[in-house]
């Protein structure tokens, strides 16, 4: 592939190199493409959509066809021709089309994959997809308004479009011809900040042979440089070389005698602005016209001068490969380019262990300094206090690389959701709230799946049939909402639905055909907690999209892994809710240390309400041993982490007599211990991969002094009060 394109540029440049970035941003791109398809009104689109799809599209095959992958150029081209005769209102988007143009970025996206992997796998046939594009785009389909008019070449780019000018101006004549044809060109090239910038568009012509002949002609702007040119190149060619030089916004390419033509204004307006409108010079957008690759390419594309060209110009040409395609939205891709840095997230995991090994050691240096007379050490520990600032700011630092916002979970969601929909002959509108709240990098990864499934459900179990929400009085759209807030130390991830709810009948009858130990005297929750259940359906039938009872138990297991819990709150024909809550981040965290015994313990300081000495009467025990705690008129329960984790206790004549009040899953417990002893920063060691899964135990971290303490989990000791 990348030899093809070496032999024709001259050169023995290694386009490899780029594969990784094409494949970055031609993903960026899908994603972008596949979203704006779905906000497409399709009963007024105006032209910034359309010409942002087609952006998108154009991008993708000009980076394919630069790389010599063939395939994914030849389909994203025919979704260039749709698309390039829907902004120009020669065509009238349908529903057909949009359906097209997103199975064709899904098969787009495999074959990338495909290349990406070295060319591992089964290929995606694009035949039938490349098929009805084309009938689309010839106008087969009827559609309002959309006259029928023969399909574009496949090889021919739309005319260039003047500059905006204080007044209209017409566009002038294309100058697209066929290669090998000498031609007279008039090139007008600016605004320029430096007189160099088009010498060097000058010196092109003259180091590489065969190019063409350029003389100066002169021009009404002082920034503005006009040429004579006389060439056998296609305009695109010359764009491309022109490009390392100026910006192909700044080039007006011109057949001669066609500027003069042109109204004084349109001169004006040219010298004006900064550069062309979106659309200006479609025709030149793109890495190369003719690269290998591209579809209906010709061997003579490119002109014998290119071939044969100074190292200095076909190194310049063949290095565009990196670059980005010119494009209205160059400003804003540079811009983000320059404040954004890609790094593997392995890298991320390794910087933030050594941080986690910093704060422990810091937390070291801390302890071991405590019995220091400050008067004698001051300047050491003013040291350690700056310490323990920066050491917290780098921390603080270090935890925001890995979060990441919700927006990128939830947008997957609207083409699974709208395909479903139709699938399933139902209409549903999705609701994202929340988007810019942040999670942790490792759960988004790990949460996607059982969102996928809860939104799945609702669309399928929840909203019902249009004519069923009609007769129900309910609009025939129905709604599905995600939302994501930030409660405390926690991110609540809510999947709500206005459709038909849960049937507390029709559960407990399924889980009595289950043989499932239930009462009519049980609660909503515990009633809606049945549907966790490994292999437990409502469904009366079982379809390909769910029904089989394989998915809500999976759900719970694997938001639990994550140290979340879910939670069902449902009216019937109103409703649904399922509500997830995760801990925001699973490597270090602010802590609270209590000492029972000789042990210590952590508590998470999120979830640490207050803390407060309790008197032995002021505790009451009711039926079965348990314990509660009167605070300002409300009644807690009360959990002796010494009976809870059996503490030896040395000093018989010593009792817990301070409470600390936690709050989980809006419930809060109170936490009898011997003494708290500080709040400090902790790093979050996985108990469960280096030892077991211990009950009430999230996690341990190591102290300043190297002993191991456990961190507590709150979510677990509420919910074992409950129950």
């Amino acid at each position: 592939m990348a030899d093809n394109y070496q032999e024709g540029a001259g050169s023995d440049f290694d386009l490899s190199q780029f594969y990784q970035i094409f494949f970055e941003e031609a993903g960026e791109n899908l994603d972008q493409m596949e979203h704006m398809l779905l906000d497409l009104d399709l009963s007024a689109a105006n032209d910034e959509e359309l010409n942002g799809i087609f952006r998108c599209a154009h991008s993708i095959k000009g980076g394919a066809a630069t790389f010599g992958f063939s395939d994914v150029a030849e389909l994203t081209h025919q979704m260039e021709s749709l698309l390039d005769r829907l902004r120009r209102h020669e065509l009238q988007p349908i529903p057909q089309m949009v359906d097209v143009l997103l199975e064709s970025a899904d098969a787009s996206r495999s074959l990338l994959a495909r290349h990406q992997a070295g060319g591992q796998g089964e290929a995606v046939s694009t035949g039938d997809l490349v098929r009805r594009i084309s009938e689309l785009a010839a106008g087969v389909v009827p559609a309002a308004g959309a006259a029928p008019a023969p399909a574009p070449a496949a090889v021919a780019a739309p005319a260039p479009v003047p500059a905006p000018a204080p007044a209209p101006a017409p566009a002038p004549a294309s100058t697209v011809s066929a290669p090998g044809v000498s031609r007279s060109l008039e090139i007008r090239i600016g605004p320029v900040e430096r007189r160099e910038q088009a010498d060097a568009v000058k010196d092109l012509f003259r180091d590489i042979p065969g190019l063409g002949t350029i003389q100066d002609l002169p021009s009404e702007q002082p920034d503005v440089r006009a040429f004579a040119v006389e060439t056998t190149s296609t305009d695109d060619d010359l764009l491309d070389l022109f490009a390392f030089h100026v910006s192909k916004e700044q080039v007006r390419i011109t057949a001669a005698g066609a500027a003069a033509e042109a109204s004084a204004e349109e001169a004006d307006g040219m010298a004006a602005a900064p550069s062309a409108p979106a659309g200006a010079l479609e025709a030149s957008y793109g890495f190369f016209a003719g690269a290998p690759g591209m579809p209906g390419d010709r061997a003579d594309i490119a002109p014998p001068a290119v071939s044969a060209g100074s190292a200095d110009a076909s190194a310049a040409k063949s290095s565009a490969a990196g670059a980005r395609t010119a494009e209205p939205k160059a400003v804003s891709q540079a811009q983000m380019e320059s404040t954004t840095i890609r790094v593997a997230v392995n890298k991320v995991d390794q910087l933030i262990n050594l941080v986690g090994e910093l704060v422990i050691t810091q937390a070291m240096l801390a302890q071991n300094s405590r019995g220091l007379d400050g008067a004698v050490y001051q300047q050491l520990l003013a040291g350690l206090a700056d310490l323990d600032r920066n050491t917290r700011d780098l921390q603080e630092s270090v935890m925001s690389i890995r979060m990441i916002p919700m927006s990128i979970v939830f947008s997957r969601f609207p083409r699974m959701l709208r395909d479903l929909a139709n699938k399933l002959g139902k209409k549903v509108d999705l609701v994202t709230l929340g988007e810019a709240t942040e999670l942790d990098k490792s759960l988004v990864e790990k949460i996607t799946d059982p969102l996928t499934h809860l939104v799945r459900n609702s669309c399928d179990h929840g909203i019902e049939m249009p004519a069923d929400r009609l007769a129900a009085g309910k609009p025939e759209h129905g709604t599905i909402t995600l939302s994501a807030s930030h409660q405390g130390g926690s991110i609540v991830i809510e999947v709500r639905d206005d459709g038909r709810g849960l049937s507390r009948e029709k559960i407990l009858r399924k889980a009595r055909e289950r043989g499932l130990d239930v009462s009519d005297q049980m609660s909503d929750a515990d009633v809606w907690g049945l549907i966790f259940a490994p292999g437990f359906s409502t469904a009366d039938e079982v379809t390909d999209v769910s029904g089989r009872g394989v998915g809500m138990d999976v759900v719970k297991k694997n938001i639990a892994a994550l140290n979340g819990s879910v939670e069902i709150d449902s009216a019937e024909g109103y409703g649904m809710r399922v509500s997830v809550r995760l801990p925001l981040t699973l490597a270090i965290m602010d802590g609270m240390s209590v000492g029972v015994g000789e042990e210590v313990y952590i508590l998470p300081l999120s979830s640490v309400v207050e803390s407060f000495q309790v008197n032995s009467d002021d505790v009451n025990t009711v039926a079965q041993g348990s314990q509660l705690v009167k605070v300002r008129d409300e009644y807690m329960p009360v959990i002796a982490l010494e009976k809870t984790f059996q503490v030896p206790r040395i000093d018989q004549t010593k009792s817990s007599n301070i409470m600390v009040v936690v709050e989980a899953d809006g419930s809060r417990v109170a936490l009898l211990v011997d003494e708290l002893l500080g709040q400090h920063q902790v790093v979050v060691k996985n108990l469960e991969t280096n030892y077991r899964k211990v009950p009430n135990v999230s996690g341990a971290t190591i102290l300043g002094d190297g002993t191991v303490a456990l961190i507590l989990d709150t979510g677990a000791l509420v919910r074992r009060v409950r129950h």
